[in-house]
């Protein structure tokens, strides 16, 4: 097969093509000026400034350290009262505990009618919250004394809700149902799951 002799111009278009397509592959295979790499540093002053700058940060790491020391033990302070459990109901049966406690400390004692326990719930960020709702009947003296106390308490228990209803007896018994909170480790609350939908 015999092809036809090219033409002068066809020469010049076949010539300019090769120019564009070595252009080009110059291009795209050319590295890119914004390399992950770091380039070594050219001066000595700039060394020096880079050289006392991490022997600053390295001087502050035992303050550093020092600091945390503090906060965690100052955390750990804090935190001596939040209700420590292995479980949601372990935590909520040390409420109780502590409120039965309390109740027998009153003169006369105060006598739970019935309890409720709510789930646990979040509080905050770094930690949960179980609820317990007690029934009891006693005098507005002895109501009164006895929320005073659980407030006094070292563990972080406090009294979120109270209810306080008519004297139905000749001895002036008020019914009250009252709601205690304690603060419990976040680990103890459960999980939200995301719905698919």
């Amino acid at each position: 097969m015999n092809l036809p002799a090219l033409s002068r111009r066809d020469r010049n278009a076949l010539a300019a093509l090769a120019v564009c397509a070595a252009v080009f592959t110059a291009v795209y295979l050319w590295p890119s000026g914004d390399s992950s790499t770091v380039g070594a540093v050219s001066s000595i002053p700039q060394v020096e400034k880079r050289v006392s700058r991490l022997r600053r940060l390295a001087a502050a790491v035992p303050a550093r350290q020092q600091i945390l020391a503090k906060v965690d033990q100052e955390l750990t302070l804090r935190e001596k009262g939040v209700i420590q459990a292995e479980t949601a109901p372990q935590a909520q049966a040390q409420l109780l505990q502590i409120a039965r406690r309390v109740a027998q400390a009153q003169n006369p004692p105060v006598v739970f009618k019935g309890t409720e326990f709510a789930p646990p719930r979040a509080f905050g960020d770094a930690y949960g919250e179980v609820v317990m709702t007690v029934s009891i009947d006693g005098g507005i003296e002895q109501i009164v004394n006895f929320l005073a106390d659980i407030s006094n308490q070292p563990e972080l228990v406090s009294v979120s809700d109270v209810l306080l209803s008519q004297v139905t007896s000749k001895q002036k018994l008020v019914p009250a149902r009252i709601t205690f909170t304690g603060i419990v480790p976040k680990r103890l609350v459960p999980q939200k799951r995301e719905s698919a939908f």
